[in-house]
């Protein structure tokens, strides 16, 4: 009667480990690859400066960067999917832990992913139909105003609301949720809770400068946004090798 539990037991333990270290991977891949596109809008588009310039200086620079602009945006929408499939895979792993903000945890992490993502593929089938028509030689004066406002709108609406409001805002509370979990549970280190909570709070704070796109009045701390988002990404990073790591005990 005692070898039947053993001969089940070895499997478990066995598809956990394979679980822990393909989740561990998704999180390497998604974060690492989140860079490539980045970088080449640094490079290329002056990103993200670029993004609070008049409307006809964004339109112009993002006209000039032709197709393969699009599919650079386009890599930077996509390539967030690694990290999506991570955040529901390390619900099935922190299943066992019976923590009862894991579902919420998880629902934060998706939202922000599927947010970000319609945010970003605005530059993949929006902006590049209204860049040509503002750029276009045919073009009257009053097609381009219409164009601006057009611009303007959709790019607070999906830019500014959806893509870094909402899709911050649900990173942070998923980040934190998961540092609770962590310091709670003892599956990772606590210093690695404590990090998740100061560069989450450090990531929210970014969300003054959102703010300040409609009260201009309002005080910010420029540098929030890029150290809270370096700090997350570093987070992260350290999530698949810690998940890694476990796969192998």
């Amino acid at each position: 009667m005692t070898a039947i539990p053993v001969q089940q037991k070895q499997p478990e333990e066995k598809r956990q480990a394979q679980s822990r270290r393909w989740v561990g991977m998704e999180f390497l891949v998604g974060a690492i690859a989140l860079n490539v596109p980045y970088m080449l809008l640094i490079q290329r588009f002056n990103y993200p400066d670029i993004l609070r310039e008049p409307a006809a200086q964004i339109l112009t620079q993002y006209h000039a960067l032709g197709s393969s602009g699009i599919l650079i945006w386009l890599a930077f929408a996509w390539f967030s999917f690694p990290l999506l499939l991570a955040m529901v895979g390390l619900h099935g792993i922190l299943k066992n832990t019976r923590h009862p903000l894991l579902y919420h945890a998880t629902t934060f992490g998706i939202l922000a992913a599927v947010l970000q993502m319609v945010g970003l593929l605005r530059w993949v089938f929006v902006n590049p139909v209204l860049a040509d028509l503002y750029l276009n030689a045919s073009s009257t004066e009053g097609t381009r105003a219409a164009v601006t406002v057009v611009f303007q709108a959709i790019h607070q609406y999906g830019g500014v609301l959806l893509g870094e409001h909402l899709g911050q805002v649900f990173t942070v509370l998923w980040m934190w949720t998961i540092s609770l979990i962590a310091l709670q549970t003892r599956l990772f280190p606590r210093w690695f809770g404590v990090l998740g909570f100061g560069a989450g709070a450090i990531y929210l704070l970014g969300q003054l400068e959102l703010l300040h796109t409609v009260m201009p009045s309002l005080p910010f701390w420029e540098p929030a946004g890029l150290v809270g988002s370096l700090l997350w990404l570093v987070w992260v990073v350290l999530l698949g090798v810690f998940l890694i790591q476990l796969s192998k005990k």
